[in-house]
């Protein structure tokens, strides 16, 4: 079964990209396996730590080499990504000449209470995977209005619909880390 790395975007505790992330998970159940890092466990970036690179952050380069895909869950901050999640994108692309995301199989997915389902923080983070040379899943895109009920307390898609839209969005993510591991053994 794939290995998926799952960063959710937030540290809150009622993320919904957080529950976005597990009912997403339990869609893939039996297709992939999802693993969840701890973005608040890092510390600020700053470069001159990379001297002496925190353990929490090797944890997440290792966790990121161990991947066989990446899925990015973000919401939306000020029109882009929180600075949790870029805190953790700049850790794994350092040192200089050791970028994680090389090569890695990636998906972006976001959700937000407003009707644009956190679309221009997905674009500016589509940019930045793209230019630390993430191989990026371009289609489906998923901006996903989080409406009440529409995930369940169970962390269950609620509409038909949805679900499978989202479990086509599966998927698409199981193949496209398929795609992504052939190019790299090319």
């Amino acid at each position: 079964m794939k290995k998926i790395l799952v960063l959710v975007g937030s540290n809150r505790k009622e993320s919904i990209n957080r529950k976005f992330a597990e009912a997403l998970e339990k869609l893939a159940d039996g297709r992939l396996e999802f693993e969840y890092f701890d973005l608040a466990a890092l510390p600020m970036y700053n470069d001159d730590d990379v001297v002496e690179y925190p353990a929490s952050a090797q944890k997440l380069k290792d966790s990121v080499a161990a991947a066989d895909g990446i899925l990015i869950v973000t919401p939306e901050h000020n029109r882009s990504i929180p600075a949790i999640l870029k805190n953790a994108i700049d850790w794994a692309s350092r040192p200089w000449g050791q970028n994680s995301w090389t090569g890695k199989a990636t998906a972006v997915v976001g959700s937000s209470p407003g009707a644009m389902g956190a679309i221009a923080a997905q674009i500016h983070l589509r940019s930045i995977m793209v230019s630390l040379g993430a191989t990026l899943m371009t289609s489906p895109e998923v901006y996903l209005q989080m409406k009440p009920g529409l995930v369940d307390e169970n962390n269950d898609i609620a509409n038909e619909d949805t679900r499978a839209f989202l479990s086509g969005f599966v998927d698409r993510l199981s193949a496209w880390v398929g795609v992504a591991q052939e190019r790299a053994a090319a």
